[in-house]
């Protein structure tokens, strides 16, 4: 253990391989989210899953994902971080080798909940210990933009690949893509990497891991059903029973001698804001992709993988987002005033993308691509602040928190903008179509050979119902420039001496 004197002891070129070690498990982590979409069919005719079958194993890794975040978060600050992250990408790899040879539908589900655990493991950390590896405000503000970069790209990234897989080898072939990763990462992490934790955490509050997942999941669940299914009954009771369970978890918290999320993070100025703001961030950015992708297959008619294909091009910019927010930060410029800004060209994405028609291919990828430019902005500004305010003993939970509001941003935004979207659809669709046209668009297009002119009624009628969400979506993004300059006015990232602990060797010890 070695303790250093610096306040901002710059990172070196072994630091930076590290970094580099650490972003490929966290690609592949976010990549997995979305990795399904174009080999379910092929497993649905392989393997014969059931209806029910069917939507767990392509949902289950998400809500497990998102249910223990934060109790993985806690534990990396207990047990150490480099440890979790070993353990999590054994679990990881070992779980991508079943599913990828999985001969049953149960075999798969079960494979991808294991997944799911060790993705949770995975990313709060990855982000832990990048705030111990980069100590000095500017590279770790390089290094949490870059992390960012590189977790919306995976979401992107995974479908394609998926298709590209699919189209050329058997379905299984896109999980054996995650093992060369976590071999690389098993062999050099522990080489690699410092190990970090808290020094004296107390006892681990195991009560508030089941209260986690109960306040996390129903709601999870009832946000990710409500943009197909509707206002169902089943999903507002589901909703209404985790913000029961997480009104306990909150009351726990506060109340309990050695909480799993301590409140002493919320008293730091600027960490309350960002958890919120990264919250709305998530909100637009899964919100829009709830329509650009069906607009891309269903309006715009292109295949699954031409759609994924095009889909790609707005990622492009996002690798300059996150450098250049940073740079002007570094220069002088308040963060308030670029997380403002990020705010502000993020709604003039949805502003463009609500004078789209139903022939607007280009038009349409600009508003996605300067919505993910606005987006990145903001999610790397605020992280990079959330993590500097947050104390390094704590560095896991604070990411946890961070990365489970933006579970929540994201199944909230396909809630709201998708029933906006819905309801604008089936108030423009005529009362004598068929009643499952004037359902979804995915119904009309069914029944399109049947009934003459439906399809083109329905792509006018979705395409109306998008453009009325993305002027939902514009006033809330306006609304989050306005709090995000008024909460994040003067706020500053700590100047924090370093502990033994937040500088630890290679071996830890």
């Amino acid at each position: 253990m070695t303790k250093s004197t610096s306040t901002t002891a710059p990172a070196g070129r072994r630091e930076w391989t590290a970094f580099g070690v650490l972003m490929l498990p966290l690609l592949l982590v976010s990549m997995d989210v979305s990795v399904l979409y174009f080999a379910i069919p092929s497993i649905s005719a392989d393997l014969e899953p059931s209806g029910t079958q069917q939507l767990w194993i392509f949902d289950i890794y998400a809500f497990v994902l998102a249910g223990l975040l934060m109790t993985m978060g806690s534990l990396g600050d207990r047990i150490g971080h480099r440890r979790l992250l070993l353990i999590g990408a054994a679990a990881f790899g070992t779980a991508s080798l079943v599913a990828a040879y999985a001969n049953s539908a149960e075999t798969l589900i079960a494979a991808r909940a294991v997944l799911g655990i060790g993705g949770a493991t995975l990313m709060p950390s990855t982000m832990a210990l990048l705030r111990t590896m980069f100590t000095d405000p500017g590279q770790r503000a390089k290094a949490i933009g870059m992390w960012s970069g590189v977790m919306t790209a995976g979401i992107a990234l995974g479908s394609v690949m998926s298709g590209v897989l699919v189209e050329y080898f058997w379905w299984g072939s896109v999980f054996l893509v995650n093992l060369p990763a976590m071999v690389l990462l098993l062999v050099l992490g522990r080489a690699l990497l410092p190990e970090s934790k808290n020094p004296a955490p107390g006892p681990f509050d195991w009560p508030s891991v089941p209260l986690s997942m109960a306040a996390v999941l129903p709601v999870v669940y009832g946000l990710k059903e409500i943009p197909s299914e509707g206002w169902n009954v089943l999903y507002i009771v589901s909703i209404t029973v985790g913000l029961l369970f997480a009104a306990l978890f909150v009351h726990r918290q506060r109340t309990t001698a050695s909480p799993m999320i301590s409140p002493a993070l919320f008293r730091g100025r600027g960490f309350g804001p960002s958890v919120a703001l990264n919250l709305v961030s998530a909100f637009g950015i899964m919100g829009s992709a709830y329509f650009t992708t069906q607009y891309l297959q269903s309006v715009l008619d292109k295949s699954a993988l031409e759609a994924a294909l095009w889909a790609l091009l707005p990622s492009v910019p996002i690798g300059a987002a996150a450098p250049a927010a940073t740079a002007l930060v570094q220069k002088g410029v308040d963060r308030a005033h670029v997380v403002t800004a990020g705010f502000a060209i993020a709604a003039g994405g949805f502003a463009l993308l609500s004078l789209a028609g139903t022939d607007s291919m280009w038009l349409v990828l600009v508003a996605c691509a300067v919505l993910a430019v606005g987006s990145v902005i903001v999610m790397s500004q605020i992280m990079d602040l959330a993590m500097g305010t947050a104390p390094v003993e704590r560095a896991g939970t604070a990411s946890s928190l961070m990365e489970t509001g933006t579970e929540f941003g994201g199944a909230l935004g396909m809630a709201v903008l998708g029933s906006i979207g819905t309801a604008v659809y089936r108030h423009e669709m005529p009362a004598s179509a068929p009643a499952e046209a004037r359902e979804t668009l995915g119904g009309a297009l069914a029944l399109a050979d049947e009934a003459p002119g439906l399809a083109t009624v329905a792509r006018e009628a979705f395409t109306s119902g998008m453009t009325g969400a993305a002027m939902a979506g514009a006033l809330l993004l306006l609304g989050a420039a306005i709090l995000a300059a008024i909460t994040l006015r003067r706020v500053q990232v700590p100047e924090r001496k370093q502990t033994p602990d937040e500088h630890l060797s290679p071996s830890g010890v």
